[in-house]
């Protein structure tokens, strides 16, 4: 897990570390200076760091040392005159170690710049003299929070550098994730350089935080986890289908389909058990899991009788229209929406915050589909980055909806099950994308590399 903090909660980390000040400063200039040099800063470069007047300079100032002492063709240029003890200290043994430091002025050609305006400290209102550095057409390497980007909301009002690489300290911040940011911070490295834990506001869900459970030795189809997607009406019969095998492949055992177009289904996906939908409460009674949505069309009478039947209910697709219905499985629900589906279950907005509440209200767990994918049961959001663009394409996520109710017919609980499901869906995307054309009928086999069992 990577946790993931607001700019309030940084500082009070810098606040409660037991190291002094200026001792976490040469960590994070370090830190800075091997990323550069990741970069290509190397003996005889030109690397250009633009130095603010608080501890994010500070750091660029120590950076700056480190990579004068590889024969780096450094140059720092000051916004303005440090204001800190310890940016004042790093300003000087800099200084010190032959490093040029000038004021501020317009660029100059280099091969990188190092941005160590302002970090996290940012506030709205850039200075005039910023401007025409953001349109180097030069790499940046940005010190903690790229310049001009707001690290709590994402948001770049003002405009500001677009960074190749970002150097964080101890955890990601929200604005890394959010709006702009991603695009902006360009690869972040969060460097240990020995501050206290914060409280997180997002937890980055790792490899190691989404399992996939095991099956035992004497296990048989029904035991090893049972499925039914309930959906698939005409012109929609794909969804189920897709929903389906991708259960299957992610290793539930036994996998059925009711449909409205049950020849149609049995036709397309011959691996699956196929019903009517005449009866689906005796159904609901079979399976481990319902699945309820992808393709289902206006049927809110099947929508209310498998959140009153089903033990254990995703709610996709077409079922999310039907928020009073789905309320009554509160305790036993995951819902999957995308941003416009969000919108229409509730006047939240589509985030990690209106997700949690939306979570609350309705008794559920949420996950939220975007980049990043969000799962909350109401606590903390785990935010899911595996993945990409290769997933905007029909039926994906009615894949996804497979994918999670096979893990939780497989043991995991409702968040697990959830996190797991969209960590390993775009794995397997993001893999498949290397070989070929992303398509849900492709994807829906192709996960079954990733099913762990």
């Amino acid at each position: 897990m990577i946790p993931v903090v607001t700019a309030a909660e940084s500082a009070r980390m810098d606040q409660r570390s037991a190291d002094p000040v200026d001792v976490l400063m040469d960590r994070a200039g370090w830190a800075v200076a091997l990323e550069a040099v990741e970069m290509g800063a190397a003996y005889g470069s030109q690397v250009a760091v633009l130095c603010g007047p608080g501890n994010n300079g500070g750091d660029g100032y120590v950076a700056a040392r480190y990579l004068r002492r590889r024969g780096v063709a450094v140059t720092v240029h000051a916004l303005a005159e440090p204001r800190t003890d310890a940016a004042r200290g790093a300003a000087d043994a800099a200084r010190r170690a032959g490093v040029p430091i000038v004021p501020l002025g317009a660029p100059r050609p280099c091969d990188l710049v190092i941005d160590a305006l302002f970090g996290g400290g940012f506030r709205p209102g850039l200075p005039d003299e910023l401007r025409a550095w953001f349109e180097v057409d030069t790499p940046v390497l940005s010190i903690d929070v790229p310049t001009g980007l707001d690290p709590d909301t994402g948001e770049a009002p003002d405009g500001g550098f677009v960074a190749s690489r970002t150097v964080t300290f101890g955890a990601l911040k929200l604005g890394h994730l959010l709006e702009e940011g991603p695009d902006r911070s360009g690869m972040v490295t969060i460097a240990d350089i020995g501050l206290a834990e914060g409280e997180p506001t997002l937890r980055v869900a790792e490899a190691s935080d989404c399992p996939r459970p095991q099956r035992r030795r004497d296990a048989h189809k029904w035991s090893a986890g049972s499925v039914l997607v309930v959906g698939g009406n005409a012109g929609m019969t794909g969804a189920a289908v897709m929903a389906g095998r991708a259960a299957l492949h992610f290793g539930a055992g036994a996998v059925g389909v009711a449909s409205p177009q049950r020849e149609v289904v049995a036709g397309l996906g011959p691996e699956l058990l196929t019903y009517e939908v005449d009866d689906i409460e005796a159904l609901c009674s079979r399976y481990d899991v319902v699945v309820v949505g992808p393709g289902l069309g206006d049927l809110g009478e099947v929508v209310a009788a498998v959140a009153d039947h089903a033990r254990a209910v995703v709610a996709d697709a077409d079922a999310l229209t039907h928020r009073e219905l789905l309320e009554r499985a509160a305790g036993r629900l995951v819902v999957t929406p995308h941003a416009g589906e969000f919108r229409r279950l509730c006047d939240h907005a589509p985030g990690p915050e209106g997700a949690a509440i939306l979570a609350r209200e309705m008794g559920c767990v949420v996950l939220l589909k975007g980049w990043p994918t969000y799962v909350t049961d109401g606590t903390v959001p785990w935010a899911v980055l595996s993945g990409g663009p290769e997933l905007a394409t029909i039926g994906t996520g009615d894949v996804l909806a497979g994918m999670i109710a096979a893990l939780w017919a497989r043991g995991l609980g409702p968040v697990e099950a959830a996190r797991s499901g969209a960590f390993w869906h775009g794995a397997a995307a993001a893999d498949l994308a290397t070989e070929t054309t992303v398509t849900a009928d492709r994807l829906a086999v192709h996960v079954g590399r990733y099913a762990g069992a």
